[in-house]
């Protein structure tokens, strides 16, 4: 029988490639600017700048670092370009480095403006979205909120202080709230490149787009995250017409999983494709859906008088009426074990207002004539027993 002593310490293991587990861990340790772990287990995820769609994809709060997210829409709306623009838009206010796919930087100029806090707290917070509970609790915040009432009291030590007194001089949020009105101010810091598409039939227009984006990856520092922004994917008023050549548009596409696999914690990318152009019922359009991680479908309303008139909520406040139907055909599990929670919901619809787009599950509103189905929506329908305080 071994003894062995209690007081030494276990050392740190040497790597096959030479590198300590504490180097190692230092590596894993580094803070990514707009990047926090999901609650589902622990992967690195960033915002979309859509907080309802963060919510969709598969539990993680975000779209996790390595993976895609195919937005496809059909009529000749662009709700799609909008959710690109808020990805695009958040990217910048983060400090991630934004790579555009073939549009000019007239488009970067175009994207939407922050709200700024005092914009917020000047909104009226319906009912629903604050809940009152115990005075002990109110001090824990919401996954991924600022820093809670626990972190802004009096430090322990000096060195502590310090950093929170730094770490609230730059209030720094996950998902931001951006207005369609406004126009983005871009950081001095701010790294957007647009790149574009070749125009020579003999050659891949895609090739030397695959070029830059491997050497701006290849030369960033480590801590540096980077944004894919692909709008409105083979739309023939932006691509020549061998772009959609299944030998140039699939090889676009499985280099870009290499760069995801090789890049695993620092790329992400979304797409938007036109269906009423490049139908699902076709072999290309499945094959896209297939290279990437996440595939929605945005099926706008057709546009009528009746269809414009708002609504209530649960809680009675007015909202906005819905202008189409989004459908999820796969969301981002990320190995063959099922990494992520499924929504149970199988028809979603979508608002875009002027400072946010919101997705929310789909019901029917009650059949006129049915007074009951109709008082149970009104807010006189409301238990009086809501309202009490803890």
């Amino acid at each position: 029988m071994s003894f062995r002593r209690r007081n030494v310490g276990l050392t740190g293991s040497t790597r096959p490639d030479g590198s300590s587990t504490a180097q190692v861990q230092a590596k894993e340790n580094i803070v990514l600017p707009g990047v926090r772990p999901s609650p589902t287990d622990g992967r690195l995820t960033t915002s979309t700048g859509t907080s309802s769609l963060d919510g969709l994809l598969a539990g993680h709060s975000g779209l996790v670092l390595g993976s895609s997210l195919l937005v496809e829409e059909s009529g000749t709306t662009d709700y799609a370009g909008a959710l690109l623009r808020f990805y695009a838009a958040e990217g910048l206010v983060q400090g991630h480095h934004v790579h555009v796919i073939g549009l000019p930087e007239h488009w970067g100029r175009e994207l939407p403006g922050v709200v700024g806090d005092l914009e917020k707290k000047d909104q009226p917070a319906s009912r629903g979205e604050k809940m009152k509970i115990a005075w002990r609790y109110e001090s824990l915040g919401q996954f991924g909120a600022g820093p809670s009432a626990r972190e802004r009291s009096k430090p322990s030590s000096p060195q502590e202080g310090d950093a929170n007194a730094a770490s609230q001089s730059i209030p720094i949020s996950f998902c931001h709230t951006f207005d369609l009105t406004k126009r983005l101010v871009h950081p001095s810091s701010a790294k957007i490149e647009f790149l574009p598409l070749g125009i020579n039939p003999s050659q891949s227009p895609f090739s030397a787009i695959l070029e830059r984006l491997k050497g701006s990856l290849a030369n960033s520092s480590p801590d540096s995250v980077h944004r894919i922004v692909v709008p409105s994917l083979l739309s023939p008023a932006i691509y020549p017409s061998h772009a959609s050549q299944p030998q140039n548009i699939l090889e676009f596409l499985h280099s870009l999983r290499a760069l995801y696999a090789t890049y695993t914690n620092r790329v992400t990318a979304v797409f938007s494709l036109p269906v009423s152009l490049y139908p699902r019922s076709s072999g290309l359009v499945r094959w896209i859906e297939l290279l990437n991680d996440g595939v929605l479908e945005l099926s706008p309303f057709p546009h009528s008088a009746e269809g414009d008139r708002a609504t209530r909520g649960p809680d009675g406040a007015t909202e906005d009426p819905p202008q189409g139907l989004l459908q999820i055909h796969r969301l981002p599990v990320l190995h063959e074990r099922g990494s992520g929670a499924r929504t149970s919901e199988t028809d979603w619809t979508f608002t875009l207002s002027r400072r946010k787009f919101v997705i929310k599950p789909f019901n029917l509103p009650p059949v006129e004539g049915d007074t009951d189905a109709q008082q149970a929506e009104g807010p006189s329908s409301k238990n009086s027993k809501a309202d009490l305080e803890f």
